[in-house]
């Protein structure tokens, strides 16, 4: 629950200081008429995520079990890649989101009515969509059984449910200057945690595609401590849980976690070494675009 809770909580205070950006701008320039149409663009983009995840979620269902493994280990080694790119991203265009929301909104506000909502849509959009697809794939290896077989669960889900609504909270709070948080400390500890996140759903990817019979080496493992660790105990919930760790793991899965982990963990860390420090807020009234600038 905690992975999901973080992942929960890291993309929704992106989607909220996104939404805060775009209504804060509005009401400073007086546009407080165009504000329906950004709450319009919010709530069509959250549909959309949350069809997007009822698909990833239903739609593999009446496969074959080999076609089942093949869209399960592939969505999850896409989502790394997803995640991957959204850690990178952030990192680096954090500081000029701002800017560049207030742009989209002065070009949207003089184009046609629905320009805003397009503008809110995607600005939001991409956050749930990508939110989704990797709480599904992380999801997917936190709850398989040992057979094979994923069982339901709402753990997961309400870990998710419950970082969105701190997120969501969190930047009530930022828009109204009755907090602030350091966006820079933030985002570099999560994206270091979600880096180490992928990496065990990469594994699981792999692990997918070899009982499917893509890949090979199922039974080459490279390490068993199932009579040491057990899955069932608290500590052993809690690491597979959050970081997807199998007793059991494969020689491929260990190459792969380690061929992810390490080049983009010290990449990750070079790139927050080298970013500048954001100038202070001038005033709280500026509080959430100076910290997402």
């Amino acid at each position: 629950m905690l992975a999901n809770y973080l992942i929960g909580l890291r993309e929704g205070l992106e989607a909220s200081l996104v939404v805060t950006i775009l209504v804060a701008y509005l009401v400073t320039t007086d546009r407080r008429h165009l504000l329906p149409r950004i709450w319009a663009g919010v709530a069509l983009a959250v549909a959309v995520s949350l069809a997007f995840g009822a698909v990833l979620t239903f739609g593999p269902r009446g496969l074959t079990f080999e076609a089942q493994e093949l869209i399960g280990g592939s969505l999850s080694i896409f989502a790394v890649g997803f995640v991957t790119w959204m850690i990178f991203w952030m990192a680096r265009a954090a500081r000029g989101l701002s800017g560049e929301l207030r742009g989209r909104i002065d070009e949207a506000a003089d184009g046609s009515r629905w320009s805003l909502v397009v503008v809110a849509v995607l600005a939001v959009g991409r956050e749930g969509l990508e939110t989704a697809l990797f709480l599904w794939a992380a999801t997917q290896a936190g709850t398989r059984a040992a057979t094979g077989i994923t069982t339901p669960t709402w753990e997961p889900l309400t870990g998710a449910a419950l970082g969105l609504a701190t997120a969501v909270v969190l930047g009530c709070l930022i828009y109204r200057g009755a907090v602030r948080i350091n966006l820079t400390k933030f985002f570099t500890w999560t994206g270091a945690f979600l880096i180490v996140v992928a990496a065990g759903v990469l594994a699981y990817g792999v692990h997918d595609l070899q009982e499917g019979r893509f890949l090979p080496g199922l039974h080459d493992l490279a390490f068993d401590v199932s009579e040491t660790i057990d899955v069932n105990s608290w500590y052993g919930t809690i690491l597979k849980g959050v970081f997807n760790f199998s007793p059991a793991t494969t020689k491929l899965e260990a190459a792969a976690w380690l061929l992810y982990v390490i080049p983009v963990m010290a990449l990750f860390l070079l790139a927050v070494r080298r970013r500048p420090t954001a100038p202070p807020a001038k005033s709280p009234s500026e509080a959430p675009a100076s910290s997402a600038a």
